[in-house]
C-alpha cells in the first residue's frame, strides 16, 4: 500500500496535478471524450492513458478514418454498461479530477487500452502495458496502422490556430482486405443505428473491429446495462 501511495505521488509531481483527499464518484456518466467522462458537474480523467483527440484521423491501409471519434463512441458504449465508479487520486492543472474508473468488474482506462482506442502514458502501470502490448500484437484500433501521438496533435494544433484550417478529408473506402464490403462504413455506432444496421455481426456489410468493444464478433450491440 505504501508502494502505491509513493507511485501516485511521483505520478503527480511528474504530472502537474496535486494529490487530493481520496474521494468515490459514482452514478451515471457521460464521454466527454475518449478518456475523459463527466459524473454530475465534474469532468474526470481516466489515469494512464491518453486517447485521440475527437477530431483526430489515423490511418489505415492509406485510408483515414475518424479514430478520435470512435474512441468517443467506445467510452459512451461502455458507460451504457452500468453505474460508473472512479475514485479520485488529484486533480490536474485544468482542475479535472483524476482517478481511476470502472463500470462492473470492467476498468475504463484498460478497456480504452485493450481496444487500441488509447494508449499509455504511465510507464509504470504495467496491467495496461500488457493490454497495450496485446492489442499492438493484434493491429487493433490505432495499432492497426499510423497515428499521431495524441499530445503531438494537440501541440501540432495549438501552433496552428492562428492558420485557417482545411476541410477534413472526405473519409474513403476501405479496401476488401480490410473490410468485408467496399460500400458500407459507418464511423461510428451511433451512424449504423440511425441507419437501422444494429447490431451488425462480424463479416457483414459495415462490421468493425472497433466499434466492437468486447470483440465477441457482435458490433453495436444492445446495451446491457444493469
Amino acid at each position: 500500500m505504501q508502494k502505491s501511495l509513493t507511485l501516485v505521488a511521483a505520478l503527480a509531481l511528474a504530472g502537474g496535478y496535486s494529490i487530493a483527499e481520496a474521494q468515490v464518484y459514482s452514478g451515471s456518466a457521460v464521454a466527454v471524450d475518449g478518456d475523459t467522462i463527466r459524473i454530475g458537474e465534474e469532468r474526470i480523467r481516466l489515469v494512464g492513458i491518453d486517447a485521440p483527440e475527437a477530431s483526430q484521423f489515423c490511418e489505415r491501409g492509406g485510408v483515414q478514418w475518424q479514430c478520435g471519434a470512435d474512441a468517443i463512441a467506445l467510452l459512451e458504449a461502455l458507460l451504457e454498461r452500468g453505474r460508473i465508479e472512479c475514485r479520485q487520486i488529484g486533480r490536474d492543472i485544468y482542475q479535472r479530477v483524476l482517478a481511476t474508473c470502472s463500470v462492473g468488474r470492467l476498468d475504463l482506462a484498460g478497456e480504452m487500452v485493450g481496444s487500441g482506442l488509447a494508449i499509455v502514458i504511465d510507464e509504470s502501470d504495467t496491467l495496461l502495458l500488457d493490454r497495450q502490448d496485446a492489442a499492438r500484437g493484434a493491429g487493433l484500433g490505432m495499432w492497426g496502422g499510423t497515428f499521431q501521438n495524441p499530445a503531438d496533435f494537440r501541440a501540432d494544433k495549438t501552433t496552428q490556430l492562428a492558420v485557417p484550417a482545411p476541410a477534413p478529408a472526405p473519409v474513403a473506402r476501405r479496401d476488401a482486405t480490410a473490410q468485408p464490403s467496399r460500400t458500407v462504413y459507418y464511423r461510428n455506432c451511433k451512424e449504423a443505428r440511425a441507419a437501422g444496421a444494429a447490431p451488425i455481426y462480424r463479416g457483414q456489410p459495415g462490421y468493425r473491429p472497433e466499434m466492437d468493444g468486447d470483440n465477441d464478433g457482435i458490433a453495436c450491440e444492445p446495451y446491457r446495462g444493469k
